[in-house]
């Protein structure tokens, strides 16, 4: 895992990457990136391998605004 800054962010969504939203749903639906998956950091152990596809690179994210 490597941290990564917003302008590289973009570019691996240009180029297909997935990009993974980890907060509590009610977050989530309250504002997310477009095009960004809801996995919870809780259930993303159980639910990233039936979500996600493992031949795209994943950028996994947490906007808090606290």
């Amino acid at each position: 895992m490597q941290e990564i800054d917003r302008n590289r962010v973009r570019q691996l969504m240009a180029d297909g990457a997935q990009i993974v939203e980890v907060l509590p749903k009610q977050e989530f639906t309250d504002s997310h990136l477009p095009g960004a998956i809801h996995v919870p950091l809780r259930r993303i152990d159980a639910d990233a391998r039936s979500q996600l596809d493992p031949s795209r690179p994943v950028v996994v994210y947490c906007w808090d605004s606290a």
